[in-house]
């Protein structure tokens, strides 16, 4: 597996992954990508792919940053769902 752009050069112990859902939608002259599981983890590109390349460094970050307090790398959501919703609105 080859060193992803948001590890550290000097880093040269065992490589694992995580997999995790990521939403990305449309927002105000781009993209809004977000990770549910991963409370905080938000990002923003103006493509798609900007988005995409932005989240899954915005995630790798922000591992690194619960590995270094000791922190346990969380699991994905086991249930993810969308709904819609009607909501009355006053006329």
């Amino acid at each position: 597996m080859d060193r992803p752009d948001w590890l550290p050069l000097s880093y040269t112990g065992a490589m694992a992954e995580a997999s995790f859902t990521a939403i990305i939608e449309p927002d105000e002259g781009g993209y809004h990508a977000y990770i549910p599981a991963l409370p905080g983890c938000h990002t923003f590109g103006h493509t798609i792919d900007e988005a995409r390349a932005n989240i899954l460094e915005a995630a790798g970050l922000y591992l690194e940053g619960l590995q270094e307090q000791g922190e346990q790398i969380p699991g994905d959501l086991d249930t993810l769902m969308f709904v819609k919703v009607t909501v009355p609105v006053a006329s």
